[in-house]
Parts: structure tokens; C-alpha cells; sequence
């Protein structure tokens, strides 16, 4: 590493080290390359996938929660961070919150790796695009926020965009809805509590652990054995989805706090993107006319809510200026 790089990277893992507490008054570098390495590898992970493909998918998230407890907890105890894991751990309403969130994200993850291994990447890839609109949806419903004409026409465009899929893709429409569904409930209900991005994670893998092990057990004494234990480079892949579940986790920690939120939701659909090119590209699944008029809209719902996004950010700059 270049000399002139090594500040840069001491204050990044200065801040992976300390990614949930507040701002100091020294001026902090760009949350940017946060940002960018968070949805990079949320957008390449269905290579990921590829590696362990022959690994049911039941039994690879079970694994994927066993091997991300341990590297939280390594990363907690860097971080000192262990009395405000102690705190949440005695607070009954967040404990009961991430009970409830532990739940949708492992939904959310088997429903996404049970998909990319059954070539349902543009399944994945429009449940994605339509999460940010699902996210704004909920806060109407269940936050009471308001939304502005834009955003209601973003909403009906990309409801435009579901509804193609209803007509002809039906069989997989499911997938899409799940998966933007259960990661904007996850959002809803991780808002509501006051914990830190890692302790909240470490605490859902705990909650998890039990029937993770369930599931790891039961494969282990089925016919086929476990998928762990008796190939190294299969096992060591495996063991690899914790790492990419924790550290794009604390990446988008970062980026959060050093960037506007309405900046961070243009970078988001970065992940979706690169999925989308991957089916096109690498997984050479065909892409339906169905499937493209639904890109299509949700991709103008997309650019209605970036401009909207835009607008209102741009605003706000000129009020604080003036």
C-alpha cells in the first residue's frame, strides 16, 4: 500500500471499529467508498451462490447464521462494544423487536438463495428495485409519513410494473414481493428500536442459532450428510457467508453516517443493477417480454424516485445555505 493511502485506510478501519457511535467534530471522509463496497458485494453475491450450489439452500442459511454469530461477536468485542450488547440483551421490547426481526431477514435470505440457486436472479433483481418504493409505502402505512405526488407516481408505476409480472410471471412473483416485503418490514421494525447496526445483528444470529443448529443437524443426519465438514474448499465457502453477511452489513453502517440518506438511496440500486446484468450476462437466463416491460416500469418508478429524492436533497442544501 502506497504511503498516501495509509491514513485513508486507518480512519476506515477506525470507523469499521466504530461504525454505530456518534460523529466526532474532526471532518470525516467520504461515505461513498462505504457505500460502494456495501452494494458491491451485495450485488455480486449471487456469485457467491455459485460456490456453494451443490449446498441446499435450508441448509446454507442455517449454516450462513452459524458461522456470522461468532464473527459479530469478534467484531463486538474489537469494538468494545460489549456493554451495549449487555444493554440490549436486558431490554425486553428490544429483545421482543428483534425476535420479530430475526425473523423476516432470515426469511428474506432463504427466499433470496433459494432463488439465485434456481435461476430466479430477475426475481431477486426486481425485489430489490422495488424495495426503496415498498420502504416508502410502509412508512405511509404504518408511520403515518406522508408522500409526495412524485413518490405516489413512482409507487403506481412500479405497481404497474407488479402487476405485468401477476399477468404472465405469476410463478414468480412471489419471490420479488417477498423478498421487498420482508427486507421493508425488517427496515420498519429495526427502526423502532434503539440498537446499534452490529449489536442488533448479533443478537438475531443468537436468536437464530438455535434453529440454525436445528437445520445443520437435521441435513447432517439425512442421507446425504452435511454439506460441512468433508470437502475443505466446499466448507471454507461456507464459512465465507458469515463474512459477507457482517461486513457489507457494518460498510452500509458507515456509509449512513457520513452520507445523506437520500444520497445512500441512489447508491442502493446499485445491487439490483448488477444482479439484473449477472442474469443477463452470466447466468444467460432468458429474459422474457413480461419480464422486460416490468423492468421497464420499475425502472421509471426508480428514476421518478431518484429525481424526487434529488429534488427534495437539493432543496434542503439551498434552505441551509440561504
Amino acid at each position: 500500500m502506497r504511503a498516501v493511502d495509509a491514513p485513508i485506510a486507518r480512519d476506515y478501519w477506525a470507523d469499521l471499529m466504530n461504525a454505530d457511535s456518534s460523529p466526532s467534530d474532526t471532518p470525516a471522509p467520504s461515505g461513498l467508498p462505504a457505500a460502494l463496497g456495501a452494494y458491491l458485494i451485495w450485488g455480486f453475491l449471487p456469485l457467491y451462490l455459485i460456490l456453494v450450489r451443490e449446498v441446499p439452500p435450508f441448509e446454507f442459511v442455517g449454516w450462513r447464521i452459524i458461522w456470522t454469530l461468532p464473527l459479530c461477536l469478534l467484531i463486538i468485542a474489537a469494538r468494545k462494544q460489549l456493554p451495549a450488547l449487555r444493554a440490549a440483551l436486558t431490554n425486553r421490547r428490544t429483545l421482543l423487536a428483534l425476535f420479530v426481526s430475526s425473523f423476516l431477514i432470515a426469511t428474506n435470505w432463504f427466499v433470496y438463495v433459494w432463488a439465485i440457486m434456481s435461476d430466479q436472479v430477475y426475481a431477486t433483481s426486481i425485489g430489490y428495485y422495488i424495495n426503496p418504493l415498498i420502504n416508502v409505502l410502509l412508512g405511509t402505512l404504518l408511520l403515518r409519513e406522508r408522500l409526495s405526488r412524485w413518490q405516489w407516481l413512482a409507487v403506481a408505476v412500479a405497481a404497474g410494473g407488479v402487476g405485468l409480472l401477476a399477468i404472465e410471471a405469476l410463478t414468480t412473483l412471489w419471490i420479488s414481493l417477498t423478498l421487498g416485503i420482508s427486507f421493508g418490514l425488517y427496515g420498519i421494525v429495526r427502526k423502532q428500536v434503539d440498537v446499534g447496526s452490529l449489536p442488533g445483528l448479533t443478537i438475531e444470529s443468537a436468536i437464530m442459532l438455535v434453529p440454525a443448529i436445528g437445520i445443520a443437524a437435521w441435513y447432517a443426519a439425512g442421507p446425504g450428510g452435511s454439506s460441512f465438514g468433508h470437502d475443505v474448499g466446499l466448507s471454507l465457502s461456507i464459512m465465507l457467508g458469515g463474512v459477507l453477511t457482517a461486513v457489507p452489513l457494518l460498510l452500509f453502517a458507515i456509509a449512513a453516517r457520513r452520507m445523506p440518506y437520500s444520497t445512500l438511496g441512489f447508491i442502493q440500486f446499485l445491487a439490483p443493477t448488477i444482479v439484473f446484468f449477472l442474469g443477463l450476462f452470466v447466468f444467460h437466463q432468458e429474459l422474457r417480454p413480461v419480464q422486460l416491460g416490468s423492468f421497464v416500469l420499475v425502472w421509471i418508478a426508480v428514476a421518478v424516485f431518484s429525481a424526487d429524492l434529488w429534488n427534495k436533497s437539493r432543496r434542503a442544501k439551498l434552505a441551509v445555505a440561504a
